[in-house]
């Protein structure tokens, strides 16, 4: 393990309105750019390269009730989706200043939404909605020229929709994942609701977190640490895990798991996990093996010393490239850190 050092970072400045404020998701955009949502309802963005310190290049302020969604519709384009409380969905091009920003905003739900994922090569956008009145739903909405229903499924889960994504090959493939505990795949492509979905998994615990591994395997968190890896190749009757890797919290002695983040060349997955009590957050890197298949390195984590105090880090992102790392917390800072 070795650890990297706090070079910049920026923090939230508390309102009367906003007394408190948290960070609730970050992301990369284009070559060099952090995107991030706010509690005090905000959509910021970041140039790493001008410094965190001296605060966003831009700002805006987002109409969602309460904002709880970001997605990266087009990362090369500065194409962002927001969405919260109130159901409804903006699409921000962060190229343009000012309110030209926001493209389009729209209902895409009469209840709030929870999860989002956004495929720039279907120019579809998913939304995952909180049960209410018995029915969770997700919804798929076309944006290629005025946002338009493209299709609405309100059966494939019992409870709230708490994680979606697109396959990174195939996006017609739908990932989600529920509070009732399974994390199903669709085909977005067949009609009916009675046939969409190809294949559910039971993970037997609240979904935190669900996506694609590999262009076969899932990766699922639970709301409780639980982690485990499925196979959509493998056909198991019961939806069984292909590894189950257990409770994080032993496995790789944390509190709490912030996301498990894909490497985009496909060679594994990045897990962050923290503790608060240790003032911790590490980076985990998972690989495949040919003896033992999927496998954590501690060995090779990256750790950040301090990390956001007692307060829990909700998001990260990473420049490979530039080999630097950021980090998002409740304690309204956005860290970036380096070797």
């Amino acid at each position: 393990m070795y650890a990297l050092s706090n070079v910049d970072s920026y923090r939230y400045r508390p309102s009367a309105t906003h007394p408190e404020i948290y960070v609730l998701a970050i992301d990369r955009i284009a070559s060099d750019g952090v995107v991030s949502i706010s509690s005090d309802q905000q959509l910021s963005l970041f140039r790493p390269s001008a410094g965190l310190s001296s605060g966003p290049t831009a700002s805006w302020t987002t109409s969602h009730g309460n904002l709880n969604s970001l997605g990266v519709f087009d990362w090369q384009s500065g194409i962002v989706c927001t969405a919260g409380e109130d159901g409804s969905v903006g699409v921000w091009d962060l190229r343009l200043a000012g309110e030209g920003a926001k493209v389009a905003q729209f209902t895409a739900s009469q209840t709030p939404i929870l999860s989002m994922a956004c495929s720039a090569s279907t120019q579809t956008i998913a939304v995952g909605t909180e049960l209410q009145n018995h029915t969770a739903s997700i919804l798929l909405w076309d944006v290629r020229s005025n946002p338009a229903p493209k299709a609405a499924y309100h059966e494939v889960h019992s409870d709230d929709v708490t994680t979606l994504a697109f396959h990174p090959s195939t996006p017609e493939l739908l990932l989600s994942g529920s509070t009732d505990g399974l994390v199903s795949v669709h085909d977005t492509r067949i009609a009916d609701e009675d046939d969409l979905t190809v294949q559910t998994f039971n993970h037997n615990a609240s979904i935190h977190h669900a996506g694609f591994l590999t262009n076969t395997e899932v990766v699922a968190l639970s709301h409780d640490e639980r982690f485990a890896l499925y196979d959509m190749a493998e056909e198991r009757p019961s939806g069984d895990a292909t590894q189950d890797f257990g409770d994080m919290r032993t496995v790789l002695d944390c509190q709490y798991v912030a996301d498990v983040t894909p490497k985009l060349d496909g060679s594994g997955a990045i897990v962050g996990a923290g503790a608060q009590d240790r003032q911790s957050f590490e980076l985990t890197f998972m690989a495949r093996t040919p003896q033992h298949g999927w496998v954590l390195s501690r060995e090779d984590a990256v750790s950040m010393p301090g990390a956001h105090g007692e307060e829990i880090v909700r998001s990260f992102c990473f420049f490979d490239e530039e080999r630097v790392v950021f980090t998002a917390g409740e304690d309204g800072h956005i860290r970036a850190w380096r070797s």
